[in-house]
């Protein structure tokens, strides 16, 4: 089964069904060429700082650079970006809210060997989450043209619906190739690798992914993101970042006030929103 590529005018309800039916989707051209070419020039000294993967799963010829918030104001753009986002709460609309779980860009590098197919979901202690109940809504961003030879990201299509623990290998897989400034979005629940890198250059995609806000982040924003620069940011974007409440009662600060006071004095609520 190819997996499906939608025009960048796609509806946020018709993407999101989409991916519940085949566990991805490639949105073609969303991100004007500006906007990635400000990318590149802020994440462009982050990249060659950051060191290549100690083992096979994160690889060793791939770097992967997180803290893009802090990094790259332009990457905030495709944090926010109004697509995504309303995809991400249609398809997780199941939970009360939903937080930001991931940014990393990540660098295949040439002679890089496949990563293995895995969940992203797994990286919850691989808890069996019960079938059909999705706990992630990603985002792989093509900062470099996505093609079979360079390590495009391989999917399942339609694995989203099998049984947890399965194993696949490559010839089981769909390269998800797209051009510069499209997008990938794909499900925690689906089966997937980086694909092996054959060619002479690096192939380079933005990992945004957001999840239920009543699990915890894979990628700690609070830490990642200095207090300085938290500071400086939209209150939307914080909240996104997990100053909010997971749901009604997790994430509160001490008597009960909204987590936004921590960098917004005065802006949040107090107390629960429901219960006695």
């Amino acid at each position: 089964m190819p997996i499906a590529h939608l025009p960048n005018d796609v509806s946020p309800d018709e993407l999101a069904a989409a991916v519940g039916r085949d566990g991805a989707a490639v949105v073609d051209d969303l991100a004007a060429a500006a906007l990635l070419d400000r990318i590149e020039s802020e994440l462009g000294p982050f990249l060659r700082a950051t060191p290549t993967g100690p083992d096979d799963f994160s690889g060793s010829r791939t770097r992967r650079t997180g803290s893009l918030i802090a990094r790259s104001p332009a990457c905030r753009e495709l944090v926010m970006y109004p697509l995504a986002l309303a995809t991400a709460r249609t398809f997780l609309g199941h939970a009360t809210k939903i937080q930001l779980h991931l940014t990393q860009a990540i660098a295949i590098g040439p002679g890089e060997t496949a990563q293995p197919i895995h969940r992203d979901q797994w990286a919850f202690d691989f808890f069996p989450f019960p079938p059909g109940y999705e706990v992630q809504c990603n985002t792989i961003w093509a900062l470099t043209d996505f093609t079979e030879e360079n390590g495009a990201t391989r999917v399942v299509p339609g694995s989203n619906l099998r049984e947890d623990k399965l194993t696949f290998g490559p010839d089981d897989t769909e390269p998800a190739e797209m051009s510069r400034g499209s997008v990938l979005f794909y499900s925690g629940s689906v089966y997937h690798g980086g694909g092996a890198n054959r060619s002479a250059g690096s192939r380079i995609g933005l990992n945004i992914t957001y999840n239920v806000a009543w699990l915890r982040q894979e990628e700690n924003q609070y830490l990642s993101v200095p207090r300085e620069v938290a500071e400086t940011l939209p209150t939307d974007l914080l909240r996104l970042m997990g100053y909010d409440r997971g749901a009604y009662a997790l994430g509160y600060i001490d008597d009960l006030r909204d987590p936004i006071e921590a960098v917004r004095p005065g802006t949040g609520s107090t107390g629960f929103a429901v219960g006695g």
